[in-house]
């Protein structure tokens, strides 16, 4: 089990994930209120638990039944170290079953909306109005509390949908979701008032401490990062320039995928002016060679990847010889370790998109100073350090760039063409003011042509779609009703500007069923 240090972190809350879709919201949530929140496997052992010295521990939903055969459970001995406890849904349930109470199927099943209606003072709902709108996800419920517990409020389907006994609390329902409006009241009661956290985890004192943490790990020795020019890439190397200056060698590989002034940007913010070993490798002519006539979205990944992997492993031999580092920007949802928990997906480690699968020849040891952290402290990160905010809050930009964006078989004209009408997109919506409120906005070049009138001549040319959506992580998006005029003014700069254009088309999906990228 991987978990951050201990060095520096005053305040931790362990949240025991037992398959819940809502477990990362539950960690946000906590961090959110300035505290530092560890998602661990239920599986942790009581020892496991104690040397991590949480303030608290939350046990997170699960799809599971607590009496189905394999449902999950977690070390009994947790229930009795005298750590304020919060159950949420099935982690309610669990504790009330482990201390002998009784939860049975619902005869009606809580779904979506409900009320809940406050009982008795609790400090848990301190501050609270007595009934509050809260969001259910559940077909098990309650039917019996163990001695000791007294339910502190309800709702119309279930007489224990708040409980508690001492400074162990359970609840039927889920805090953590924007459905619930006070929820995040409820849990700063739980992390304040029964935990006494006083919320000292900022990314002021994560800076602070990770550069601390990057000089003991480096030391004297040269760290070589593959730079992407995409957000946690670059946040990653300002931390890590701040820490150990010139001894950080960037390679930032072009490969003619990039958006329009990608490269320019790279070498000003990080060559010019913060002043890096930063080695730009120009492989446009090797990426597109191999891509030539290839359609297959999967097969241009892998070949992107592939020829990745080549152009670094050559530079880094070249631009950092000796070095023992690798830097790397992943973050903390990339490296969360939990299993398969009734059906559930686990969220298993996954490889940067840039570096993962490098040769091990390279035999370089990791470097990672955001492994810790969302993708929004993330942003804070870099507005810590004084990033630009055309870098902080750049919306994100796939691995294999434009080739996932320029449908069927690529080529320079093609890409040419996409990477003008992008530019027109991303400018218009910043002029607008949509830009950095928004997930993503991009264009798309469409496999096929369409008749069209210029002036007086029949044109028979591209159309581009344009896709703008929002979303939380990416998991799920909804299609951004942007203003009609900006649509128009988007849509008749590009057909104007961009040659081999006559039409411009919306794209009205949301994911699921479509996904983001159209490749």
């Amino acid at each position: 089990m991987k978990s951050a240090s201990s060095n520096g972190i005053q305040e931790r809350i362990l949240i025991l994930d037992f398959g819940s879709q809502y477990t990362q919201v539950i960690a946000r949530r906590v961090r959110e209120a300035h505290v530092y929140s560890e998602i661990v496997p239920h599986t942790i052992s009581v020892g496991e638990v104690l040397s991590l010295r949480p303030r608290g521990i939350i046990l997170s939903g699960g799809p599971a039944s607590v009496y189905a055969p394999k449902a999950p459970k977690m070390d009994r001995g947790i229930f009795h170290l005298g750590i304020p406890i919060l159950g949420i849904c099935y982690g309610m349930q669990l504790l009330v079953k482990e201390f002998g109470g009784e939860v049975a199927r619902g005869t009606r099943r809580e779904y979506g909306r409900g009320i809940l209606h406050r009982r008795r003072a609790s400090a848990l709902l301190g501050g609270l109005p007595k009934n509050l709108e809260i969001w259910n996800s559940h077909g098990d419920r309650v039917t019996r509390l163990p001695k000791g517990f007294e339910s502190v409020a309800t709702t119309e389907n279930s007489p224990y949908a708040v409980v508690r006994r001492e400074n162990i609390y359970g609840l039927q329902f889920h805090p953590e979701v924007s459905h619930t409006p006070r929820g995040r009241e409820i849990l700063a009661n739980f992390l304040r008032k029964i935990c006494g956290c006083e919320g000292t985890w900022t990314m002021g004192s994560f800076v602070r401490r990770t550069i601390h943490e990057i000089r003991e790990q480096v030391g004297p020795h040269r760290v070589i990062l593959g730079l992407s020019g995409g957000v946690d890439s670059s946040v990653a190397a300002a931390l890590l320039a701040k820490a150990i200056g010139r001894q950080l060698y960037c390679i930032f590989v072009d490969n003619g995928l990039l958006r329009k002034g990608e490269a320019e940007s790279v070498r000003r913010i990080f060559g010019r002016h913060m002043n890096i070993h930063l080695t730009v490798v120009d492989a446009r002519n090797q990426f597109l060679r191999r891509l030539k006539g290839v359609a297959d979205p999967e097969r241009k990944r892998k070949i992107i990847g592939h020829e990745f992997i080549k152009v670094f492993d050559k530079a880094a031999h070249r631009v950092a010889r000796g070095a023992k580092f690798l830097g790397q920007g992943t973050l903390y949802p990339d490296v969360i370790e939990s299993v398969p928990i009734a059906g559930n997906p686990a969220a298993l480690i996954k490889s940067h998109h840039n570096v993962g699968g490098l040769p091990k020849r390279m035999k370089l040891e990791l470097v990672e100073p955001l492994r810790q952290l969302f993708k929004d402290e993330v942003r804070e990160v870099g507005r810590v350090l004084g990033l630009p905010k055309e870098m902080v809050w750049r919306q994100p930009f796939p691995g294999p760039g434009l080739a996932v964006r320029c449908l069927g078989a690529i080529d320079e004209k093609k890409l040419s063409i996409l990477r003008e009408a992008d530019a027109i997109v991303v400018e218009e919506m910043k002029q607008a003011g949509w830009y950095y409120r928004i997930w993503q906005s991009f264009a798309v070049l469409l496999p096929c042509r369409s008749v069209g009138v210029m002036g007086d001549e029949r044109t028979y040319d591209n159309a581009i779609a344009i896709r703008a959506v929002e979303s939380k992580d990416g998991m799920t998006a909804d299609w951004v009703r942007l203003p009609g005029d900006l649509l128009g003014r988007i849509s008749n700069r590009i057909c104007n500007e961009v040659k081999g254009i006559n039409r411009v088309v919306l794209d009205v999906s949301s994911k699921p069923p479509a996904t983001i990228e159209w490749e």
